[in-house]
């Protein structure tokens, strides 16, 4: 398996031009030192929540994290939007059923909550995400994964830390696995 480390040095560009246009050097140069991006014009709130689904292993000794593969092959949870009326549990709870088909689940604690921030056009999106504790009671219970999603699969909780993109997600599964074995939910 790949080292997150080398995966998140590398850079992915936004979007592939869709016509190449043949530039004079003078012209390639004058776009590099005048390009400018343009200003912030409106800060929006994000409010999402989803949650760290687990499940005990056969013989009950250690734990399974279930990952989705988001459309750029970045292993994260399932997460989405708070809708209007919704708790952040209730968003949880209705994200994971969407994004992982899961029905069977019980949202176990509170976790904690993380903050990201970044550009979309002129506008700065700051969004905070709440994260559950969940476990998936029936075992037998397949993850079916959304069209836009590259994979989901249930993983060891050491190959799970190794695959997750994110770092506060990853604190938060060392919380979890903290919480499951004392039994702390």
């Amino acid at each position: 398996m790949e080292e997150p480390t080398a995966r998140r040095a590398l850079k992915v560009p936004e979007a592939l031009p869709t016509e190449q246009v043949k530039e004079s050097a003078l012209d390639k140069l004058k776009s590099a030192v005048f390009r400018k991006k343009a200003a912030i014009q409106e800060i929006v709130r994000e409010p999402t929540s989803g949650g760290i689904v687990f499940r005990f292993t056969k013989d009950q000794k250690d734990i399974e994290i279930l990952l989705i593969q988001d459309s750029k092959e970045r292993w994260t949870i399932p997460k989405g939007h708070i809708e209007p009326g919704e708790t952040a549990k209730m968003t949880a709870r209705r994200e994971i059923e969407e994004e992982t088909g899961l029905k069977n689940v019980s949202i176990l604690s509170w976790l904690g909550k993380i903050h990201f921030k970044y550009r979309r056009m002129d506008k700065l999106v700051l969004m905070t995400t709440q994260i559950y504790l969940v476990q998936a009671l029936d075992s037998h219970e397949m993850p079916i994964p959304e069209k836009w999603m590259k994979g989901i699969q249930w993983f060891s909780f050491a190959d799970a830390l190794n695959a997750i993109e994110y770092e506060d997600i990853e604190k938060l599964m060392l919380i979890a696995k903290k919480k499951i074995r004392a039994g702390d939910y």
